[in-house]
């Protein structure tokens, strides 16, 4: 039987494949870029970071061991079941939904990796930069690490496959009422699956619509994880600083 999901990412994201599909991620890039972006925004030893949309926590670890007070929530339940087994007095996990806002204060809060835009309603978009305010302490940041969707739809690969762990995944890219979708289908054990990856198509001028209407000030724009300046053109991320 095909399974499919159609609000995608509460269901793929706590399937065991779609962290086979990306294990070999580039954990040095992930690196650079915490070392970085707590660098830029002054963070000192012991500052409370949120951590939004987790995933299996694998920034919240690394900036724990930088020395801060880190929570790291994701929708996941199997995400934050694994993250959890890495907890300690200054590194805990939650399962959360982004839309709504974090009890407590945070002197920042990260969402990274393109996790926003996956929303079925277009006000949760919304929604999601007003809960990360609410977060926020009085002197604290957010960060959303984007895609540059200008890039991504320049460089669209229609088709690819992966072989990995013996599982084959046939990916299929494409542009469709203004979402970047990607359909991976793939057989296991006897049994054929077919997830559905969709992000809206959000441009640096969107995200200025929805800080307009969040009341948010946003500080700098950078466009990769060496906090070089943002060119729609050139750049492969879109990366947003806020308060």
């Amino acid at each position: 039987m095909l399974k499919d999901s159609t609000m995608w990412y509460t269901s793929w994201f706590d399937t065991p494949y779609y962290h086979i599909l990306y294990k070999d991620r580039d954990h040095c890039d992930a690196k650079e870029f915490m070392d970085n972006i707590t660098n830029y925004l002054s963070l000192e030893n012991g500052e409370k970071i949120l951590d939004l949309a987790c995933g299996k926590g694998r920034h919240s670890m690394y900036l724990n061991t930088l020395g801060f007070d880190v929570t790291g929530a994701d929708l996941s339940k199997n995400s934050i079941s694994y993250a959890s087994e890495f907890e300690n007095k200054t590194l805990r996990f939650k399962v959360h939904d982004m839309c709504k806002p974090y009890p407590g204060k945070f002197s920042a809060i990260f969402n990274l990796f393109t996790s926003f835009g996956y929303f079925d309603k277009e006000e949760d978009n919304l929604s999601t930069i007003k809960a990360i305010k609410s977060s926020l302490n009085e002197k604290g940041f957010g960060v959303i690490d984007f895609m540059n969707t200008t890039m991504v739809l320049k460089n669209l690969v229609p088709q690819e496959v992966k072989e990995i762990d013996g599982i084959t995944f046939n990916i299929k890219r494409f542009y469709q009422d203004g979402h970047i979708y990607k359909e991976i289908k793939f057989r296991d054990n006897n049994e054929d699956f077919l997830y559905t990856e969709r992000v809206k198509n959000i441009t640096l001028q969107d995200f200025e619509d929805y800080f307009a209407k969040a009341g948010v000030d946003l500080l700098d724009v950078f466009g990769n994880y060496q906090l070089q300046k943002f060119n729609k053109n050139t750049s492969p991320r879109l990366i947003l600083i806020f308060k």
